[in-house]
């Protein structure tokens, strides 16, 4: 143990960079990859921003592997896991490597479980460091190249890359989508983030309104996790406040949310609530191959999943006793103010009632005159209507709402009228 310790300061040496010292690997020295220097933590995840220049067009990256043994192959390849050796294969779902018209870009998010079979190796006396290859096949039928990482373990605290291995985000609510009235104001929200090493979190609270086009996948990674060229093309929605806070290396945080004042709720439908985390400064990062920026590439707080998305509902309910907010009727779609194309297909959509036996769907002009009712049933809450609608309403300016009833035909709930336009 005393020996592994004394080797757990060493940092992550990329052997595709080091030629001087490897010389058999030749074509692996060509593709340069950065950064040099990176340590892992022992017994939680840490995930690390690579990048590599020099890949020919025609070269793929294809699997990845954790060993605790390298074998020497053909020179022109490189470097390879011994498979006597391996700890695991990168997941699918962590691969998030992209390749651009300037560089290719790697997050190795190294599983807790590789980790600690790393450090069960160093305590029954084996090498405290582990091996993390990447495969690059050749579609000209050329030799696959092997690069290889050699990462040597620390205890996880600031001597590891800022990295986030876990968000969780909640209202202070008892609902799992809590419902709120335009009126009132919603309770205060908060993420959990877990994550390794120490540093400055820089972020900002987003809102998603009712009709805005729903973030993807990308726009939802911490901007570290994209290739330099891909940042600015996330998306930007309603800003509600910043996050600016130092995590020390304790693993674990609660950020506390936007002001709740702050939060929308002039229109019915569902808000989606975004934690957007900005690039920040790490000792370890890359410099820039793509030659985009003058310095090195900011890479800390990467993290190898999308983040978690906060939703809650605006609606009201006019009922004789005040209900609680899980039991009111709230609208989800067609948002206020839609317009329907002619001949689309399109419902109505809300959030069901528990106590719930039926639903009756209310159309009326603007000025209060019935157009159409339909009864339907407790589930799943949405109603399509009948293609007759649109020709009765003509193009006109429509508002509907929707009220519950349980088995006696009591209301138990209600929606406001919400307004809809059905084209000509």
């Amino acid at each position: 143990m005393s020996q592994f310790r004394a080797v757990s300061h060493v940092v992550c040496v990329l052997l595709g960079a080091a030629s001087a010292v490897l010389p058999i690997a030749r074509v692996t020295a060509q593709v340069v990859v950065r950064p040099t220097g990176v340590n892992v933590a022992t017994q939680s995840a840490t995930t690390v921003f690579l990048t590599f220049d020099g890949l020919a067009p025609q070269q793929t990256a294809t699997e990845a592997f954790w060993c605790g043994r390298l074998v020497s192959a053909n020179p022109e390849i490189g470097l390879r896991c011994d498979p006597n050796t391996l700890f695991g294969r990168l997941p699918l779902r962590f691969d998030l490597s992209q390749r651009t018209s300037r560089s290719f870009t790697d997050i190795m998010t190294i599983p807790a479980s590789v980790a600690r079979r790393a450090y069960q190796d160093a305590v029954r006396g084996r090498a405290s460091d582990f091996f993390y290859v990447r495969r690059f096949t050749d579609s000209r039928g050329g030799p696959d190249v092997f690069v290889a990482v050699t990462c040597r373990l620390t205890g996880g605290g600031a001597g590891t890359p800022l990295s986030l291995t876990d968000v969780r985000m909640a209202f202070d609510a008892n609902a799992a989508v809590p419902v709120f009235d335009a009126a009132a104001a919603p309770p205060a929200l908060w993420a959990d983030i877990t994550y390794t090493g120490t540093g400055q979190l820089v972020g900002r609270w987003e809102v998603v309104r009712p009709g805005e086009d729903a973030p993807t996948a990308t726009d939802l990674l911490t901007e570290a996790t994209l290739p330099l060229e891909e940042r600015a093309s996330q998306r930007r929605y309603m800003q509600l406040g910043r996050v600016n806070l130092f995590l020390p290396p304790t693993g674990k945080v609660r950020v506390p949310g936007p002001d709740p004042a702050r939060l929308p709720r002039d229109v019915d439908g569902t808000y989606l609530v975004l934690l957007r985390i900005e690039a920040g400064d790490d000792r370890n990062g890359a410099a820039d191959p793509s030659g985009i920026s003058a310095g090195p590439v900011a890479s800390a707080a990467v993290a190898g999943f999308p983040l978690p998305v906060l939703r809650y509902l605006v609606g009201t309910a006019t009922v004789a006793d005040p209900l609680p907010a899980a039991r009111r009727v709230a609208l989800i779609s067609p948002a206020a103010g839609a317009t329907i194309a002619k001949g689309a297909r399109w419902s109505f959509g809300w959030m069901p009632v528990a106590t719930a036996a039926r639903y009756r769907v209310e159309i009326r002009t603007v000025d209060g005159a019935a157009v159409f009712e339909a009864v339907t049933g407790s589930e799943p809450g949405t109603y399509t209507p009948p293609p007759f609608l649109a020709d009765r309403a003509n193009g006109a300016k429509l508002q509907w709402r929707v009220r519950a009833v349980d088995l006696s035909g009591r209301e138990v709930g209600r929606s406001q009228w919400r307004g809809v336009v059905l084209a000509r």
